[in-house]
């Protein structure tokens, strides 16, 4: 029988609380953020239900449209997808987080149209820790200088870092890469007037190793969902 997605998320709870417990963390230190992406909005006001406020988008129209048919939810959105500058406007006027900034004037035009209205737009940089070439992200070397440049735009607050690692199944392998980009984030933060506080990072099939690394946020989509609903369809078309 398929798992319902109350019940992926309470065993996902009791995952990322154990995987605290072990490491002698404080229960409840790491937030989920839902990757909702290809996902309807039935299944976000699922999750909703079962206790997540917190999902992130990869494509813009798309998280527009679940937007407007949640309205009345004060969802927290993140976007987590690769940002285009002619995306920037709406990005910035429809979500609260945003953790793929990898260029200053990607961050320059988020800043110049987030609204007065709304409170500073949280970011995190985005660093690409092996140079991959399907990734996006910025170089770890450049991560200070952009971390310095972010801060002093008045619409952004600076949260932290974001890191995608190359896949390793082995979890000592996992552990390692997320230890680089905590060691990155604590000698950034020792030479802002601002300290980061959030590590984005870990997925469905490495979120223990990332909290053991010190995540604050693990970015989880099919433990949650499953399989997405494109993914679906095709393979429903395809045994047809």
């Amino acid at each position: 029988m398929t798992s319902t997605i109350a019940e992926n998320i309470k065993k996902l709870k009791q995952q990322i609380h154990q995987t605290e417990q072990i490491n002698h963390l404080p229960i409840g230190c790491t937030k989920i953020l839902a990757v909702s992406k290809q996902h309807n909005s039935q299944a976000i006001l699922e999750a909703w239900n079962a206790g997540l406020c917190d999902f992130g988008e990869n494509y813009l129209q798309e998280a527009l449209v679940k937007m407007q048919a949640l309205a009345e939810l004060p969802i927290q959105w993140h976007y987590i997808g690769a940002i285009q500058r002619n995306k920037t406007a709406a990005i910035a006027q429809h979500f609260q987080w945003v953790h793929t900034i990898s260029r200053f004037n990607i961050a320059e035009h988020l800043n110049n149209s987030r609204p007065d209205s709304m409170p500073a737009l949280n970011v995190c940089i985005q660093l690409n820790l092996d140079n991959e070439i399907s990734k996006t992200g910025a170089h770890p070397s450049e991560a200070l200088k952009l971390a310095k440049e972010i801060s002093q735009l008045p619409r952004l607050k600076l949260r932290g870092l974001m890191a995608i690692p190359k896949p390793e199944q082995d979890i000592n392998k996992q552990k390692n890469s997320f230890q680089r980009l905590t060691e990155y984030f604590q000698e950034i933060n020792q030479q802002l007037k601002k300290p980061m506080d959030t590590l984005s990072m870990g997925m469905s099939h490495d979120f223990e190793a990332a909290i053991c690394a010190g995540s604050t946020i693990v970015r989880i989509g099919t433990a949650i969902f499953g399989e997405r609903c494109i993914a679906k369809k095709a393979s429903q078309q395809h045994s047809i």
